[in-house]
């Protein structure tokens, strides 16, 4: 495919288009890919050149759906003679056809679909990294280093740390200790599917870091990845590894809210960067993952197994024999659930990978669950994940030695009133509620009465502005001050916070654990800890939180049942995904909103080598309420940001990562009527179009007068906005 991609640019067409002067020179020039695709089949047949050709055909314009791949195939070209010169010899037929790959658990034509999709990202990054070595070297520069993998020294910092943090003075340490332990024992097992499975508190972020890295060096894997569900805590798990644990730079932090490939190039076009803007547009690019330690989102993980586009497609590739730490596993959307389970098993059935399931509450992803609707063929599904791949010693007793709350459900509504009058009489409590609007009210009642410690925490505010409320909330709970949180979900994952009474509103099982998690933490207290479940009073419930909240009430309707344990969680999860059906468990949804099953759609073409890869990456959304950026100037770090990206002549590096910690997602419409009354702005937006958004400063060095010091931005202050408003969740 390396050899084959850019022989088109032998015809005369393109040769006079590349040596035209760059003041004359279109954007894009004549198309160079479709020899190659054509070339390919030719050499080695409509199944594996055909295979091949998806990836050739789209090394600028992305993976494509069938249909237009064969269109390419038969397209008139400009001769491209003499491109046998330049390559070299091919190898044959035969010796490609020797690829064998083991049937994946979840469907046998997953496979194949996703053997294109790997040779794509090998291509495509080499591509990137090829010319950006070109743009430096014809600059006088150096090409830049790049990559790494997993070294011996990256373990003894982690045995280093863990060493440090050992504490035996209390029964839960001393349990985190033991988990430790255990898990570490089990690094010599061979690569594959995992899972480690620790109620919250009992240390399974490091646990499982501590593995990956133990495992990754047994084995010779090349990296570890961490994926987390939330944006709202990758920074602060990425500075604990970076800083606390002494990785360093061995640590790459991705979640990139800035899409530069949101309009990918027109079908049959092959855009080619040129002089400056070339080097621009690569800097600009989403990292490859080649780097020993990756802490990157959900959204960016799965999106990008499932994307088309060269700059997303391009780290695939470098999962190949990496160790990945699913965090949070439960978080997987239920519609989505088929597919992801079909990349967790590829990945580890034939690409040398192992994945960790790490979770308080394990989705019952096992076929050992038997909790998963069967197939309409009859067949059990679920990744095949025995008893003895559990890293976490005897879960069952772990979960009895490490009980620190008491649930308690309250069966009727209750009223933001009634919160309130509980708050006053319990200094430290934490109240979660399900939207940022629900959250502003409450705090806002709580401020209105005069409680003292009444802080407040949503995605509204940049991370930066809620790790400051966190840091606040913490020295106030150790020195026993009054802390009055009302939060939405952010705070549940990840989030080391420690209060003797958490409320949460009705949500599903795994989000009720997690409000628990931060409840009595430390088991400190002398008694449980208190954590009450409830209906809130005057607010619908969205569909959304019904569907898991309805089965999460079943669980909690039994008596005598801890509805924290083992035995209910996995109740929880058979009654979730058999009241969703099988069908519901791969229901993606195109932009117009028709649904798209998608391993089906993989499965009806596969024996073709005919794939809707274009189709799927559009179809595949974890969020499927897309949010677009604001960037906030919180603080003199942001505006000396904001000022370097201003003042540029292309982005400087890690300017997007330094600017992430400020920005603050917002649906499409609010952000365009706020862009309308002038509030925010773009930077350059000749340059970077609107993907740099900033809200306006009313007076220089001071936060907007729309971004509220303790609320965050007030996208309720625009009328266009509050039907939107409504509608976010967390």
């Amino acid at each position: 495919m390396g050899l084959l991609h850019d022989i088109g640019k032998c015809s005369d067409a393109y040769q006079r288009y590349i040596r035209q002067d760059d003041s004359n020179r279109k954007v894009r020039g004549p198309d160079h890919s479709s020899a190659g695709a054509q070339e390919a089949v030719k050499a080695f047949g409509a199944h594996m050149g055909r295979l091949m050709a998806y990836g050739i055909a789209g090394h600028h314009g992305g993976l494509m759906d069938s249909e237009d791949l064969s269109d390419r195939l038969v397209k008139p070209l400009e001769a491209y003679d003499g491109w046998c010169d330049h390559v070299g010899e091919l190898p044959s037929a035969e010796e490609l056809s020797g690829i064998r790959l083991a049937q994946n658990g979840i469907d046998r034509a997953f496979s194949l679909a996703f053997l294109a999709r790997m040779t794509f990202s090998c291509l495509v990054d080499a591509d990137f990294l090829e010319t950006e070595r070109f743009y430096r070297i014809a600059a006088g520069e150096d090409p830049p280093s790049r990559g790494g993998t997993v070294q011996h020294h990256h373990l003894e910092a982690v045995r280093a740390h863990m060493a440090r943090c050992r504490r035996d003075d209390t029964e839960v340490n001393r349990l985190r200790s033991a988990i430790l332990d255990h898990a570490n024992g089990k690094a010599a097992l061979p690569p594959g599917l995992f899972t480690l499975t620790v109620p919250t508190g009992g240390g399974k972020t490091l646990t499982s870091l501590s593995f990956a890295l133990e495992h990754a060096l047994a084995h010779g894997l090349r990296r570890v990845i961490y994926v987390i569900p939330f944006t709202s805590i990758i920074e602060q798990t990425a500075a604990v590894f970076r800083d606390e644990v002494a990785l360093g730079e061995a640590v790459l932090e991705h979640h990139s809210s800035f899409d530069w490939d949101s309009k990918p190039p027109e079908t049959g076009n092959d855009a080619e960067g040129e002089g400056a803007a070339g080097l621009a547009k690569l800097r600009r690019d989403a990292e490859n993952w080649d780097a020993p330690i990756i802490v990157t989102t959900a959204v960016q993980f799965f999106e990008s197994v499932f994307a088309a586009r060269p700059s997303q497609a391009r780290k695939l590739h470098n999962l190949a024999k990496s160790v990945i730490v699913l965090d949070e596993a439960q978080s997987i959307p239920v519609h989505l659930l088929r597919p992801c389970m079909a990349v967790i098993d590829e990945l580890a059935r034939n690409y040398g990978a192992s994945v960790i399931l790490c979770t308080a509450t394990q989705p019952a992803l096992r076929l050992q669950d038997k909790a998963l609707p069967a197939t309409p063929e009859g067949r059990a599904e679920g990744l095949d994940i025995p008893a003895e791949r559990e890293l976490a010693p005897d879960p069952q007793a772990l979960y009895r030695k490490l009980k620190r709350v008491e649930v308690e459900w309250l069966r009727e509504p209750v009223t933001d009133e009634e919160i309130a009058a509980r708050f006053a009489q319990q200094p430290q409590m934490l109240c979660i509620v399900n939207s940022r609007g629900h959250a502003r009210d409450l705090f806002a009642l709580l401020r209105e009465q005069g409680q003292a410690g009444a802080m407040h925490l949503s995605t509204l505010m940049c991370a930066r502005h809620r790790r400051a409320v966190l840091d606040k909330v913490r020295e106030g709970l150790k020195a026993g001050q009054p802390v009055r949180l009302i939060s939405t979900s952010l705070i549940e994952a990840g989030v080391d916070v420690d209060f003797p009474e958490v409320w949460r509103a009705a949500a599903g099982l795994a989000s009720i654990a997690q409000a628990a998690g931060r409840c009595n933490r430390e088991g400190r207290a002398q008694a449980m800890g208190r954590t009450v479940v409830f209906e809130a009073a005057g607010r619908k419930m969205p569909p959304a939180i019904e569907a898991f909240y309805a089965p999460a009430r079943e669980v909690m309707r039994r008596e005598g049942l801890d509805v924290l344990g083992l035995e209910a969680i996995r109740d929880y999860y058979e009654a979730l995904y058999w009241r969703q059906q099988y069908e519901a468990l791969d229901r993606a949804r195109l932009p117009g909103g028709e649904a798209l099953a998608i391993i089906p759609a993989i499965r009806e073409l596969a024996r073709q080598g005919d794939f809707p890869f274009a189709t799927i990456a559009r179809a595949f959304r974890l969020i499927d309420d897309a949010m677009d950026p604001v960037i906030v100037p919180y603080d003199d770090a942001a505006r000396e940001a904001i000022h370097d990206l201003a003042e540029a002549p292309f982005p400087p590096a890690g300017v997007q990562r330094r600017l992430q910690q400020y920005v603050v997602p917002v649906p499409a419409k609010v952000r365009e009527a706020l862009v309308a009354t002038g509030a925010v702005q773009a930077i350059r937006p000749d340059e970077y179009g609107d993907r740099f958004m900033v809200l306006v400063e009313e007076q220089k060095g001071q936060l907007p007068g729309l971004y509220d010091p303790q609320l965050g931005l007030r996208i309720d202050c625009d009328p266009a906005s509050r039907s939107a408003e409504a509608n976010i969740f967390s």
